[in-house]
């Protein structure tokens, strides 16, 4: 690894904002952001896309030899968007219909074995943010940074809901709680690689954080890393 640059690994709760903090911190580093639900939103996309029921484990394992995915960066954006075989794919997979699947498929150890092997090649070399559920403590178990962000779940749904609505995509305050509620029961319960807040983790509730008030205190932590490294 470059001694110059560290791995950031950012894990916590749906709609905690995670991939926000990540991207805006690795901009400050100069780092490269890579957004792993993303990853598992894809792989959802394909399956639903190929009418391959979610719950088909055998099927779904055989078709990720059929899956390709890769990251674009986007000049106007500033930010690396999420490819499903060469079609720029960053809008679908935030849609309702791929977010009350995802954590059914990333609970599948043949999918998490495919992805955390990709994001590990990703990060061999330092210089990653990386934000998910099993970042510290599967994919980069021995990150210099490892964060854990939470919030409240009526906080959580609401800015998740506000970013659907404003995005143009059909949803309600309810469903939207109701999703996360249950990625967060699957999430933390799977037998593979669940998230889970270990010792070694720097907490970040960002209930009553501003985006800025967070990025900060994630700022400040991530210099102290970099100069002890």
């Amino acid at each position: 690894m470059n001694q110059d640059k560290i791995n950031i690994a950012i894990d916590g709760y749906s709609s905690c904002g995670k991939g926000t903090l990540a991207k805006e911190l690795a901009k400050f580093l100069n780092y490269r952001f890579i957004d792993s639900g993303s990853m598992y939103r894809a792989v959802t996309l394909h399956c639903i896309n190929q009418g391959i029921e979610i719950g088909n484990t055998n099927q779904i394992t055989e078709e990720l030899a059929n899956i390709t995915i890769g990251f674009d960066y986007n000049t106007s954006r500033e930010r690396f968007e999420v490819t499903l075989n060469g079609k720029n794919v960053e809008s679908e997979v935030r849609e309702m219909r791929v977010a009350s699947r995802v954590s059914e498929i990333a609970a599948q150890s043949a999918v998490r074995k495919y992805l955390v092997a990709m994001q590990q090649e990703i990060g061999k070399n330092g210089g990653v943010v990386m934000d998910g559920r099993d970042i510290g403590t599967v994919v980069f178990p021995d990150a210099e940074l490892k964060i854990f962000m939470t919030a409240s779940v009526e906080v959580r749904s609401e800015r998740r809901f506000n970013e659907l609505i404003k995005a143009g995509k059909e949803a309600t305050l309810s469903e939207v709680m109701a999703n996360l509620t249950e990625r967060d029961r699957i999430d933390s319960s799977r037998d593979d690689s669940p998230l889970q807040l270990t010792d070694d983790y720097k907490v970040l509730d960002n209930t009553e954080l501003s985006k800025n008030e967070q990025l900060e205190i994630a700022k400040t932590w991530a210099l102290e890393c970099i100069n002890q490294n």
